[in-house]
């Protein structure tokens, strides 16, 4: 049996999962597949919630407890139930070895990530929200006390940063590395309209930007005023990609990323330097791109991708026959890892950390840089920036990707530490929010974790990457 699922000679790992939207419930329903894993805890604000998740995964109704203290939580794992609970530590004397932290609230996400830590636990950081701002922080302070946080299969992240190792490991020399954007643009020719996250518009005489004719660049600029009436730039995207840059020495291009909208085949065209025709202006960028499709084409899913440069002809040559992504030139090629699971995928991360003592991700990320906050309209003084939605984002305000500084009065704001919050003055359309700007509870655990991250002064000669998702 594979290794990673090999529970014949290793107690199975045990799990608690925090959140019960759509990555904790698929992960949950998986996990019951998966015998080296024993998933028997749910905490989520709502206890029947996670109740639910687990009824949903096939556990009998009447094995799920739910928990609001301790002690019957030891009770009931001790009679071999399920738990739900709408508290973390309610579970956390139980056995644990990993809190996956899964509730995308950057706070709240905050408040569970030190528990698990302090209480020894492993932790999956499912939460992008919380590692944007404090993911350095909190891998020192995890090791500090032998146990470490890993991001996971299933998400981008992860898959980006194995994927990365992937190619370093085999001497590829990697010009960038990137994510396909949440949502496809579907081209329906005989309509000529764009879909993209369930919304049409009208794009007549798209069918003549279809192909990369001429300049790569100029043509993307086209398509993108085309489109001008879809979103082209997602906070969610960016967020991830200062995920993979704190893990790798690999850097945005500009702050707000070039998102060219691109069939699969243009990416190796696009995704190289501009003495070549693309867009970047050096080599080792990190970017996003539009997965550009008619309705019946394949889609990268959300995927992840590598852009390399192609040394022997001869034998990239071979493998564009054999229907690899080699650029017309011959010069590039893009490798791609087309899925994106979400729980369904997480387990190997979970196993990685637990039996092989290593993270999917970077044993020590550095804080390179932060996702920032910047208003996109005059945000009058009193305007709450309210997280919301799936992908926990705030109306009228937009994200760049900026070196990381330590906080001070006239820092700009790392995005979710911004959300949430209200603004204590003005802020012009197009500038950075900053500390000074909004009304802040120096309480709060995300801003006292990121101050103590600040603090550290990790150093850079300690960024290492592991192997794990490719």
């Amino acid at each position: 049996m594979h290794h990673y699922l090999d529970s014949s000679t290793s107690d199975p790992v045990h799990i608690c999962v925090i959140g019960a939207g759509g990555f904790g419930r698929s992960f949950i329903l998986q996990g019951q597949r998966i015998p080296a894993l024993d998933i028997r805890i749910a905490v989520d604000i709502d206890a029947e919630a996670a109740a639910r998740a687990f009824i949903e995964a096939g556990i009998d109704e009447g094995n799920i407890r739910i928990c609001h203290s301790p002690a019957q939580a030891r009770r009931a794992w001790r009679a071999g139930q399920w738990i739900a609970t709408d508290r973390l530590e309610n579970v956390l004397e139980l056995p644990l070895h990993v809190v996956v932290e899964a509730t995308g609230h950057p706070e709240a996400g905050a408040c569970h990530a030190i528990q698990a830590i302090e209480a020894g636990c492993h932790l999956a950081l499912v939460s992008k929200e919380v590692d944007s701002v404090i993911g350095p922080g909190l891998a020192r302070m995890a090791r500090d006390r032998g146990c470490l946080v890993t991001p996971v299969d299933g998400d981008q992240p992860s898959l980006l940063i194995g994927l990365v190792s992937w190619a370093e490991t085999l001497g590829l020399d990697i010009i960038g590395a990137g994510k396909a954007s949440e949502y496809d643009f579907i081209f329906d020719e005989g309509a000529s309209t764009l879909t993209s996250n369930g919304r049409t518009i009208g794009v007549p005489g798209f069918d003549a930007l279809w192909h990369l004719r001429g300049d790569p660049v100029m043509r993307t600029a086209q398509r993108a005023e085309q489109a001008r009436a879809l979103p082209q730039r997602a906070v969610p995207d960016l967020c991830e990609l200062a995920l993979v840059a704190n893990a790798t020495d690999f850097d945005p291009d500009i702050p707000a990323l070039h998102c060219p909208i691109a069939r699969i085949s243009e990416v190796a065209e696009l995704f190289r330097e501009r003495a070549l025709g693309g867009l970047f202006s050096g080599s080792r960028r990190l970017d996003v791109f539009h997965c550009l499709r008619r309705p019946d084409e394949f889609s990268l899913a959300g995927g992840v991708f590598v852009t390399v440069q192609c040394h022997d002809r001869e034998s990239w040559q071979i493998l564009a026959e054999k229907g690899h992504l080699v650029s017309r030139d011959g010069r590039t090629a893009t490798l791609v890892l087309p899925r994106h699971l979400l729980g369904l995928e997480a387990a190997t991360s979970l196993l990685e950390v637990t039996r092989r003592g290593i993270p999917s991700g970077a044993l020590q990320p550095l804080p390179r840089f932060d996702l920032i906050a910047v208003a996109e309209r005059d945000l009058p003084a009193g305007t709450e920036l309210t997280a919301h939605g799936h992908h926990h984002s705030i109306d009228d305000v937009g994200a760049l990707l900026l070196p990381g500084t330590r906080l001070a009065g006239d820092s700009a704001l790392p995005y979710y530490l911004a959300a949430n919050r209200q603004l204590s003055r003005a802020v012009r359309a197009g500038e950075p929010i900053r500390v000074d700007d909004i009304i802040l509870d120096e309480s709060a655990m995300l801003w006292r974790l990121r101050l103590q991250q600040d603090a550290m002064g990790l150093p850079e000669a300690i960024i290492t990457t592991a192997g794990g998702g490719a």
